[in-house]
């Protein structure tokens, strides 16, 4: 997104700091913020509700930085990025520095400092359940998922039956995919899916065994990662049919960032693969 909107140093007398002083005495601080979101209809049309109000935006930001106490400048800067991001409707991201020209640090300076970005990040969540009332599990985990901090499901997918993948002595599953907008990272909605997982009774005690509910993260963003606890994209969702179908009602043309292959091609890769069942990525 290259269209944006800049408030330089807006000056801000609040209340933050790691001294009792500092919280009790106040002092000034400096916020600067760039909105990323994209303003052509603005700019076509001339009318202010296709973009951002820069001036309701700094008497909002004057307001929150003085209705809330931090200690640290960068807890500060991180809440005031989430309710930006929250509260502007087109807002895609946003990066927001705070400085601070009184820091008591008993030397010369002209100020320090906290900048940061974040955005809103486009994920694809996977859900299963072949334990108990399944439609009921994933009904919850779908509601569940649109109650994580600053997290809000778009779209969801048909529930489709399918046979068990791996472990084959067991009830049928019931699957989907839904898409959701984060402000999480991928460990922080990992730790959430988890979450919803024990809350609907899930134990992991055999591998690919009957589940009250299952979730995995299978796209976010274009991100590739691979570390002890989290694999994106998910490391075999392009052989399985339950993953890929419900997604590909959602996200046809959502294009995996290793295999360059979208996942509506990667459902007619399994559809007309061997009877042997082997699936091909070149």
């Amino acid at each position: 997104m290259a269209d944006k909107i800049k408030i330089e140093n807006l000056e801000v007398f609040a209340r933050h700091g790691v001294f009792p002083e500092e919280n009790r005495l106040g002092q000034k601080f400096l916020v600067s913020a760039v909105l990323y979101m994209d303003v052509r209809e603005a700019g076509k049309t001339d009318k202010l509700g296709a973009s951002a109000d820069y001036g309701e935006v700094c008497r909002f930001i004057d307001t929150f930085m003085k209705e809330h106490t931090y200690k640290l400048i960068e807890r500060a800067a991180e809440s005031l990025a989430a309710e930006l991001l929250t509260r502007i409707p087109k807002l895609e991201k946003v990066k927001v520095e705070i400085g601070k020209p009184w820091a008591p640090v008993g030397l010369p300076l002209k100020t320090v400092s906290v900048e940061i970005e974040r955005q809103w990040h486009t994920a694809y969540v996977a859900l299963g359940s072949n334990m108990g009332d399944r439609r009921a599990f994933l009904d919850g985990a779908v509601m569940s998922l649109g109650r994580l901090p600053h997290t809000k499901v778009v779209k969801v997918s048909s529930y489709y039956e399918t046979p068990p993948y791996g472990m084959t002595e067991q009830a049928d599953f019931l699957n989907g995919c839904l898409k959701l907008l984060t402000l999480l990272t991928p460990e922080e909605l990992l730790d959430g899916l988890l979450g919803i997982e024990r809350e609907a009774g899930r134990e992991r005690v055999v591998r690919w065994g009957p589940r009250t509910l299952d979730l995995d993260i299978i796209f976010y963003d274009s991100l590739v990662l691979e570390s002890e606890d989290l694999c994106i994209p998910h490391v075999e969702m392009h052989k399985r049919r339950f993953v890929l179908e419900p997604l590909c009602e959602i996200a046809p043309y959502k294009r995996h960032p290793v295999y360059g292959r979208t996942v509506r091609e990667m459902l007619e890769n399994i559809e007309s693969a061997s009877s042997e069942g082997e699936v091909k990525i070149p």
